[in-house]
């Protein structure tokens, strides 16, 4: 196509046009995302391509695609061309709807084909992601998928068997797709998903829990949620697991955001949408309470009480909100229970995909929750959300007539419900916030922080985000949240009234996430409401940033303050407030609008005179009230918009002075640098960041600067840098000096250019520079000046071409000499940067600016006012310089800016310029090194050999610069020849040229694009003549060796990344531009999915789409001899043989490498070059690894370049190269030096992590599915004939190829083995070997002989390693073989779904209740009993529903073997094994290594699987050898023979499972003899946990009737066994064994638990302390076993309709703890006798009362640590009296913790609902009615434990009994007991109703003032002391209720009840000054606010409260200001 001549474009070009870019009509056309492609358009300097165009490349694209994937071309062809569809996306057009549906599809069945790659499902899902993520551009309307599929091999793979260990990243993929997919599941499957995952839920197993769960919440549609949602959260309410909670959250967050509209869960849609997308076993089962609504009727939507949540469902919420802050009370921790039941959860759960953080979650459930839902309480005017009626009027009786417990404790709950319940703002789930805020409001301040301040402001910040893009997306009018259910705007207000007080404590924390938190959540809150933002931040600011005294609070104000704007002496606080100037400045004009002459500002010494205006303003201004009215009571008088205007411009004429002071501190800033040192930096990386933060502010000022101040910073800049010279600021003068020149290079080159040329010119006349150095050092004094100057120089040259050129012969003359001139290092480095960054100038194409308006607003003398300014201006232009300040933070849509950006588009003169600098410069000084390597008479001796280097060196740099700064000069152009070079030589093996993708180059702003141009085809022979020239001085300098050339190769290989990678985006990077564009965003950012930005975001998204189009043109890049040339030089260098060494660490790997190799090798980086470079490499790399090569330097440069992941980690994945890459790898012990063999580890290490097991089932696997969706997909793209010769040709190639990496597998196969079997192979090689062996056993292939031999005689090698891989390797060689006899099919071989013939799928017609109890009853009976038995091996469905069916397994046939034979393909390796493994010797071998002396006290694992393998793959062949080894081994008392016999014996029993029945007779028959001797006469204390483990091992899901001899024994064992033996390990033993039997067994165990329960119970009281605690862990698992939901019918259906219709009140989950209950009335009714029996003293741990209170405190503390922890406090609270009996023991410290810790940890969980009320009660009657206070000293902290904990559930009526019973133990006689109520009380009262605190100040007021204390000889004198000090306590309570605000009625308290107890006696004067202290301590902060709700009196009499005495009389008349220096006294 013909493109527009850029070279024409001028500065205010209005730019091309874009009519070219749609077809015709198309721009009229609403397309969103047409007109947003139209936008990137217009913001770039010149044309792109057309639509059409690119879709027909899109097409291409996609057609190779959908061809790779037909011929099942994954691993090469769908990679490419997926990469390729990436690369397309990244451009910025849309893809059309029906191609991205069909590619969607595409990914989506690829990624959940059996046997898939694991790269091709991560990319496929990936793509599947980025297809469908966003809910605009495809729906389920759209697009519907198959959820079974997913399921089928999720649920598989998902938990391991015992021979697994091979375990990969299949299920978190699963995971992955399906929680991307779900969307697409269609609402009708719902019924059949929960029919499939419910049944497998059993309670007493968390895993499958866990797993049923995350099946539940990733697959059900979100949109439909009706029928499920009761039952998850009746499920969830049963359930104590952090995990489960975490997940459930995420889920409740996803579903209350999606249902705030109506519409989402209409019933109707179901039938609408299209049902098209089912899989082969889907179903839809038809429901008898599905609700069918009527086409007319009307659709409330989902809404309940609070959102789509009842009343109870939310409070349920709210407790697992509180929880989920984890605030650590002094507890004992309370919610540990949760994180403690989740250690159950077995490994396989954290292999799913994590779900997301808690904290965002339960944000955007509050915040999606709100609706106006209630009636509204009155707006608060405090910071807290709280407000203070007037008092209840409710009677309390007089003193003198009732007695002080009495008054204290008179009913206060009186009315509670008199009113209707009133809410904040009208919201339930406002109010429901606002009280957890205020109860957790004390843990944000700094001196109360700890772990949980970073959760609470991250709770915090989301809070307000969620609330703020909620609120924006209710304003666009397409919002679909109905008009009653929408935010309002006394919600937003009260929402940050509640925040602010807590925002504002935690803003000064030390942790710097907590701050970050903060600072965001100002940055929202501010946007929401300014007013009452803006003013807390200035009056907190000033004070902290004049004290500076700490830098975590001059960093957060600073911090703040840039928040809410849309450090001084230390480098933190520089970063930040240079963070905070750039924040400032894109959003204003420094302009000084008190002047309007225009004359030039002055800056002042002093600061300006203020006007009188300004002295009489007291007040800063206020905001826009949004329409409050009256609502708003609390905010100050509004300046009118005259006065405001006024305001501010008084305030911008101090710009100047500021100004002035600013570039001050920044020169003193540079001045204080550290010297800077070879590398030319000042300092370390602090110091570089704050230079670089600084000009980053600077840059943006000077941006933003008006011409008067800008020529005033030019100005002071100029000044400084010519007068000064300073070694250290070499660098920072650079960056300054490019700041002003970004602003205008006009004036700054004008000013600057004459002076530096002079002075350059000058210290090159003068000696500097002249002394010749290749190698970084520190400069000498005397070049200071030339580099200062350089360095000034360069900076003025950042911007704008066209003034740089009309300097062109200054500049160039200045080139040549300082070319000429300079030979030091620095010298003519940064004579390269200069020439670098000035041809960058020159030819790049960039924007020129990004001011906060358009250039044409900024440059005109009229321009429009915004829409605010019109309302208080007249006239629709004024003149921007004076009303700029109206534009201030000005947003723009991106209509407005896209075509108003500057760009920079190279002119004709500009690049014949460049072309001119390298004609004289760079063309001279390449053709006389050219020469120099040319003449062939020179004598290359030492001295030629210095001098060529020297100049190699100087030239290099001067070259690598030159064409580094011309990445966008010229457009390269791809020939036909170089793309089938490229395809014959790709690193992509085996493909066909069709197949191997290329880019067509696109239009990206290139200065030269016509091949015919002679510029063109001059800078094209001079980059080539450049590209050979490096070639010759490569090879030239590896002919030297001397140590003088290090520098020149050094540059040399710099000069050769330059040319292979200096093009396109390599100065303007694409990642880069990525980041700094979404950093600009997030800076920027004020709510979610904003629509309007600051200006300065549209120039960075421009100059990203522009580095975006650089980068399409750069990714393909193709070599030509030269290119290979080089890319051979550098991969010899990377092992050149120089040993300047240094040591680069990589993790834990050390190399020895050279500065020189390390460079090589990045340079060799294949995804930053070219493809085909790994080809070309790897043999020149292998050559050095050979042991004929006798150079070491060379074989470590070759080592470490193989372990880069390119080249290593490549060729070891590649088939076809792994067997050379492998065989050169252990060839490598040749060379014996330590250092060469820790690096071929280290390779090793790297490499064989992507060594797989090779397989090829997915080439099998049919796919009907995908099949139709490439045949569909087809017709639409028009698929010719010509097309499917090329997909039958990549097919026949790909079969092909399959074929040759099969015989490349059985190669290295070979190659391998015969290396491991050597006997000279090396120990180590020999571990890296058979790990290689043990991969390569391939499930798509037969077993060999010679693997299965050499595996089995390594299970005797001396090498403990060896044995282990060599156990793992018949493992999986065992299992393959089963799975290849049974499997049926491929995609089962895959998924290694065996179809064992055993295997019996049992419908089950008729579920029951008592079929659950019958089927576990079976358990005892055994096969003789009962003829028609089926084993179940895994715990049984039905727990809660049964499933349609269940797989059950018939035992094996009484005589033949019930899998033999094995596959006929294996016999061979079979009759192998059978032949070692029946002979003697090798067992006797064997048993040599698993009986040798170890540390392990139980059996490994690894070994029993592997002799468990032998026995089931040769069934009981190799018994008669093993047999006499095995009877010595279990006779034998050794702790090793034992630990050896128990793991024959269990891989025995295991091998033995489907033997014939004859066979497992005659075994149990040869075993039985020997149990007396293993379990009773052997087991010693050492044996145990061997013993234990065994029997963990036989039982694990195992039926218990295959091993029914054992069971039988141990059941009888334990019956008849004697618990009460002398010596407790007598019965400890027993105890253990049978522990280890029930524990597997789980659900499997029910039908011996009751024997079990009674009989441990009969021990009850044993002696022995161990055995008591076996009981209690027995007691504790029979209630998790016995707990069974009841449903009426344990059907999925009947168990969803009732969770939705029976009351909250009925257990349908069966949580409450009943199993136990009779045993629990048995202990209280004995405790009361015991109690009497007990014997006090020293002896008291032995009586009966505390041996069994041990036990029960031990088995609830177990029970509420589990998953169903609810079901314990049905027994706690019968049992609470006596557990609080317990706590007071003064004998018997142990139990007495005991006790208090279970009762606190019981806080932690959520009691049942009927339940709470009687809880409270038992712990108010124990705290009313005990005798003992300590009792009452232990029970109140409980209240409030629990009260915090389960606040939300608690009803007011029992808060007013809580303050009840808190009030009268004010009265108690014990000083500790009265002072720790006051304590709990004012936890209480914090979140008590109003009217009940009011009373109680009324109460406690008039108590103070009617008690007299008499003379302390006067016998009433206790009494009164007790009465006054509990109205004291009771004050102090009120007060300290709420920490950080003063509530109107507190003045009054404190000064004129609380100061005149001052002087009291104790303990009342101690209660009155802690209580002043506290009042002190937590108002420090805002005493400048709270001292205003003081009158001059009451400040007075505080002073005197505080100090102790009333001095400060200035307190009279002062300020707020000086009543804070009073509290700081």
């Amino acid at each position: 196509m013909a493109f527009p001549d850029i070279s024409a474009l001028s500065l205010h070009d209005p730019g091309p046009a874009f009519s070219h870019l749609f077809p015709s009509g198309i721009e009229r056309q609403d397309d969103r995302y047409l007109q947003k492609l139209k936008s990137y358009a217009k913001s770039l300097p010149y044309s792109i391509e057309p639509y059409s165009r690119m879709i027909s490349m899109l097409d291409s694209i996609i057609l190779r695609f959908v061809q790779c994937v037909e011929a099942k071309d994954y691993e090469a062809g769908l990679l490419q061309w997926d990469s390729m569809l990436s690369y397309w996306i990244m451009l910025k057009y849309p893809i059309p709807k029906d191609r991205r549906i069909s590619l969607a599809k595409i990914y989506f069945y690829v990624s959940i084909t059996p046997g898939m790659p694991a790269q091709i499902i991560a990319t496929c899902a990936d793509g599947f992601k980025m297809l469908t993520q966003s809910k605009k551009k495809i729906s389920i309307e759209d697009l519907r998928l198959p959820w079974k599929p997913i399921h089928k091999i999720l649920s598989h793979d998902l938990f391991l068997s015992r021979r697994q260990f091979e375990y990969t990243q299949l299920s978190w993929c699963m995971g992955y797709i399906a929680e991307n997919s779900r969307r697409f599941f269609h609402p009708a499957a719902i019924n059949e998903m929960l029919s499939t995952f419910i049944p497998s839920m059993n309670g007493s197993q968390l895993d499958t829990i866990l797993s049923s769960q995350y099946y539940l919440l990733s697959f059900l549609p979100l949109s439909h949620p009706q029928s499920y949602l009761p039952m998850l959260l009746r499920i969830w309410e049963s359930i104590n697991s952090y995990k489960y909670d975490e997940r459930m959250l995420h889920f409740l967050s996803q579903l209350a955001e999606m249902h705030v509209s109506s519409e989402v869960s209409d019933p109707r849609k179901i039938h609408i949408i299209p049902d098209d997308e089912r899989s082969e076993d889907e179903d839809r089962p038809k429901w008898s309470n599905e609700n069918v609504l009527k086409e007319d009727a009307y659709w409330p939507g989902l809404y309940k009480d609070v959102g789509i949540f009842t009343e109870h469902e939310w409070n349920l919420l709210m407790c697992k909100c509180l929880a989920s802050m984890e605030i650590p009370l002094a507890d004992t921790g309370s919610l540990t229970t949760g994180p403690s039941a989740d250690n159950q959860a077995g490994f396989e759960i954290s292999r799913l995909p994590k779900t997301g953080w808690r904290i965002p979650s339960l944000a955007r459930i509050i915040v999606y929750s709100m609706a106006p839902d209630g009636l509204p309480a009155p707006p608060s005017n405090v910071p807290t959300p709280f407000f203070s009626p007037s008092p209840s009027g409710m009677n309390t009786p007089s003193i003198g007539s009732s007695t002080l417990g009495e008054y204290l404790s008179a009913p206060l709950g009186k009315g509670v419900h008199g009113k209707g319940k009133t809410f904040l703002a009208g919201s339930k789930a406002l109010d429901s916030l606002a009280r957890l805020i205020a109860s957790v409001e004390s843990f944000f301040h700094p001196t109360n922080s700890g772990a949980w301040t970073t959760d609470l402001s991250a709770f915090i910040k989301s809070i307000v985000y969620n609330f703020n893009k909620r609120w924006h997306e209710e304003s666009q009018p397409e919002c679909e949240t109905p008009l009653n259910r929408r935010l309002t705007r006394s919600m937003k207000r009260e929402l940050v009234k509640s925040l602010r007080t807590v925002v504002l404590l935690a803003m000064f924390s030390e942790d710097s996430g907590t701050v970050s938190n903060i600072q965001s959540c100002l940055k929202s809150m501010c946007v929401m409401e300014p007013d009452l933002i803006l003013h807390p931040i200035l009056e907190r600011a000033i004070p902290s940033l004049e004290a500076l005294t700490e830098t975590q609070r001059t960093i957060a104000v600073i911090k703040a303050l840039g928040a809410v704007a849309p450090a001084i002496n230390d480098p933190s606080k520089t970063l930040c407030t240079t963070g905070f100037l750039v924040e400032i400045s894109q959003y204003i004009q420094f302009s000084d609008l008190s002047e309007l002459s225009g004359t030039r500002p002055t800056p002042t010494e002093n600061n300006p005179h203020p006007t009188e205006f300004s002295k009489s303003l007291g007040k800063l201004p206020s905001f826009e009230l949004n329409g409050f009215g009256d609502l708003v009571s609390d905010m100050e008088s509004r300046l009118s918009p005259d006065e405001e205007d006024t305001l501010l411009k008084d305030t911008t004429a101090s710009f100047a002075d500021w100004l002035a002071n600013f570039i001050r501190r920044v020169i003193q800033l540079m001045e204080n640098l550290p010297e800077e040192g070879p590398n030319g930096y000042s300092g370390g990386t602090t110091e570089m960041q704050v230079v670089d933060s600084v000009a980053g502010a600077c840059s943006q000022i000077c941006v933003h600067l008006s011409e008067p101040l800008y020529d005033l910073v030019l100005k002071m800049v100029f000044d400084y840098a010519s007068t000064n010279v300073r070694t250290n600021a070499v660098r920072a003068i650079h960056q300054l000096v490019e700041c002003v020149a970004n602003a205008n290079p006009e004036k700054t080159l004008a000013m600057f250019l004459p002076f530096c040329a002079r002075n350059i010119r000058l210290e090159l006349e003068n000696g500097a520079s002249s002394l010749r150095t290749t190698s970084s050092s520190i400069p000498i004094p005397s070049d200071a000046t030339l580099h200062w100057n350089l360095a000034i120089l360069r900076g003025t040259v950042y911007n704008d071409g066209r003034a740089v050129v009309k300097y062109k012969s200054e500049l160039l003359s200045l080139l040549k000499l300082l070319h000429s001139k300079t030979f030091s290092k620095r010298g003519f480095s940064w004579t390269g940067k200069f020439l670098s960054s000035m041809l960058l100038t020159l030819t790049h194409t960039y924007p020129y600016e990004n001011k906060f308006v358009n250039p044409e607003e900024w440059e005109s003398e009229g321009a429009k006012t915004s829409k605010e300014s019109t309302v208080m201006l007249t006239g629709s232009f004024l003149e921007f310089r004076q009303t700029h300040h109206q534009h201030w933070g000005k947003l723009y849509a991106k209509e407005d800016v896209t075509s108003q950006i500057s760009w920079h588009v190279p002119n004709d003169e500009e690049i014949d310029f460049s072309i001119e600098v390298f004609r004289e410069l760079v063309e001279p000084t390449l053709a006389t090194l050219d020469n120099l390597l040319s003449d062939s008479n020179a004598e290359r001796d030492a001295s030629w050999r210095n001098d060529f280097c020297r100049k190699v060196v100087i030239s290099q740099d001067f070259f690598r610069s030159a064409f580094g700064g011309i990445p966008t000069l010229m457009k390269y152009h791809v020939h036909p020849e170089h793309i089938a070079y490229a395809a014959e030589t790709s690193d992509i093996l085996d493909e066909i040229p069709e197949m191997i993708a290329s880019l067509e180059a696109l239009n990206s702003g290139f200065c030269l694009t016509d091949p015919s141009d002679p510029r063109y085809q001059y800078v094209f022979h001079l980059r080539r003549r450049f590209g050979d020239f490096l070639h010759k001085a490569s090879v030239s300098l590896r002919q030297q060796g001397e140590e003088n050339t290090v520098d020149a190769v050094h540059m040399l290989l710099r000069s050769i990344r330059t040319y292979m990678l200096g093009y396109g985006d390599s100065r303007d990077s694409y990642f880069v531009n990525e980041e700094q564009y979404i950093a600009t965003k997030n800076v920027s950012r004020l709510y979610a999915q904003q629509r309007e930005w600051p200006r300065a975001v549209y120039v960075r998204r421009a100059r990203f789409y522009h580095s975006a189009r650089l980068r399409w043109n750069s990714i393909d890049r193709l070599r030509g001899a030269t290119e290979d040339s080089l890319i051979d030089d550098v991969a010899l260098w990377s092992m050149w043989h120089y040993a300047k060494c240094e040591s680069v660490f990589a993790g834990k790997h050390l190399f020895s490498k050279t500065y020189l190799q390390l460079h090589a090798t990045i340079t060799l980086k294949p995804e930053q070059s070219y493809d085909g470079v790994r080809r070309r490499a790897l043999p020149l790399l292998y050559r050095a690894l050979e042991s004929d090569v006798d150079d070491d330097d060379r074989m470590k440069g070759a080592l470490w370049t193989l372990n880069l992941s390119s080249f290593g980690k490549y060729a070891i994945s590649e088939p076809m190269l792994s067997t050379e890459i492998l065989t050169k790898l252990l060839g490598c012990q040749h060379n014996e030096k330590t250092s060469i063999q820790n690096c071929v580890t280290t390779v090793f290490d790297t490499c064989l992590g992507t060594f797989i097991e090779p397989n090829t089932l997915v080439y099998d696997v049919a796919t009907p599915a995908l099949q139709k969706v490439l045949a569909d997909f087809k017709l639409r793209l028009g698929v010719g004939p010509e097309d499917e010769v090329i997909t039958d040709k990549c097919r026949n190639n790909r079969v092909s190829r399959i074929r040759r990496q099969d015989e490349a597998s059985d190669r290295t196969n070979k190659a391998v083995l015969t290396i491991a079997k050597s006997p000279e192979t090396h120990w180590r090689y020999a571990i890296v070997a058979i790990k290689c062996l043990r991969t390569l056993v391939r499930r798509d292939k037969p077993l060999t002989s010679a693997q299965m031999t050499y595996f089995l005689e390594s299970l005797h090698d001396s090498q403990p390693t060896i044995r282990y891989y060599a156990q793992r390797a018949i493992l999986k060689n065992t299992r393959n073989l089963k799975l290849r006899t049974f499997c049926t099919s491929p995609d089962d071989l895959y998924e290694g779904r065996n179809r064992n013939p055993l295997k019996q799928i049992m419908i089950v017609d008729d579920p029951s209740p008592t079929l659950s109890q019958k089927f576990l009853k079976d358990y005892r009976y055994s096969v003789h009993m009962k003829q028609d038995l089926f084993f179940c091996d895994n715990n049984p469905q039905g727990w809660i529903a049964w499933g349609h069916s269940i797989a059950l397994c018939k035992p094996p046939h009484p005589t033949l073997p019930s899998l033999l034979p094995w596959e006929s393909a294996s016999q061979e390796a079979v009759s192998s094994a059978s032949k070692i493994a029946t002979s003697p010797a090798f067992w006797k071998k064997v048993n040599k290594y698993l009986s040798e002396e170890n540390s392990e006290t139980s059996m490994t694992q690894d070994n029993v699987s592997c002799i468990k393998s032998i026995f089931q793959m040769l069934e009981d062949e190799p018994l008669p050898a093993v047999k006499p080894m095995l009877e010595g081994l279990l006779k034998d008392k050794d702790v090793d023979k034992q630990r050896a016999a128990a793991e024959i014996t269990a891989g025995i029993i295991g091998g033995s499972k489907h033997w014939a029945l004859i066979k497992q007779r005659k075994l149990w028959e040869w075993l039985k003899p020997y149990f007396n001797v293993i379990f009773e006469q052997n087991l010693k204390s050492d044996t145990v946990g061997i013993w234990s483990s065994f029997l963990e091992y036989i039982f694990y899901k195992t039926d218990p009737r295959r091993v029914q001899p054992l069971t039988d024994y141990l059941f009888e064992f334990v019956e008849t066994a004697d618990l009460n033996t002398e010596l407790s390990f007598d019965a400890i033993k027993i105890l253990s064994l049978f522990r280890s039997c029930y524990e597997e067994l789980g659900l499997k165990s029910s039908a011996w638990l009751d024997d079990a329960v009674d009989r441990y119970w009969r021990e009850l009281h044993s002696d022995h302390d161990d055995v008591r605690s076996y009981i209690a862990e027995l007691l504790a698992f029979a209630d998790k076993i016995k707990w069974q939901p009841r449903p009426s019918l344990p059907t999925v259906e009947i168990f969803a309709k009732e969770c939705r219709a029976l009351p909250i009140d009925y257990d349908i989950m069966g949580m409450r703890g009943s199993y136990n209950q009779s045993r629990v009335s048995e202990l209280v009714r004995n405790f009361k006798v015991w109690r009497e029996e007990r014997v006090s003293g020293v002896r008291a741990f032995q009586s009966k009362y505390d041996r069994v209170a041990m036990l029960v405190c031990r088995w609830l503390f177990q029970a509420v640590h589990d998953t169903n922890a609810i079901c314990v406090f049905d027994y706690i609270l019968p049992l609470m009296p006596e557990l609080f009996r317990f706590t007071e023991v003064n004998d018997n410290d142990e139990l007495a913790n005991r006790a208090n810790v279970l009762l606190v940890r019981m806080c932690g969980v959520s009691p049942p609902r009927p339940l709470i009320n009687p809880l409270l009660d038992a712990i108010f009657e124990a705290i009313q009615s005990s005798p003992s206070w300590r009792v009452r000293l232990k029970a109140l902290p409980l209240v409030q434990v629990f009260y915090f904990r389960q606040m939300p559930l608690i009803s007011d009526v029992k808060v007013v009994q809580m303050l009840e019973v808190l009030g009268k133990c004010l009265d108690d006689e014990v000083v500790e007991v009265r002072e720790m109520a006051a304590i709990t009380l004012s936890g209480v009262l914090r979140l008590s109703p109003r009217s009940s605190v009011l009373t109680l100040k009324n109460r406690f007021v008039r108590l103070a003032k009617n008690s007299h204390i008499p003379s302390k000889q006067d016998p009433t004198y206790n009494k009164c002391i007790r009465q006054r000090h509990a109205a004291i306590l009771g004050i102090c309570a009120l007060v300290d209720s709420y920490p950080y605000t003063v509530e109107k009625w507190m003045p009054e308290l404190l000064t004129n009840v609380l100061a005149e107890h001052t002087y009291d006696p104790i303990p009342i004067s101690t209660t009155v000054h802690k209580c002043a202290r506290n009042f002190k301590k937590t108002h420090q902060d805002t005493w400048h606010e709270d001292s205003q709700k003081f009158d001059d009196q009451q400040l007075a009499a505080l002073s005197t409260l505080l100090t102790g005495s009333s001095y400060c009389w200035f307190l009279i008349n002062s300020s707020s200001v000086r009543a804070d220096q009073d509290l700081d006294a």
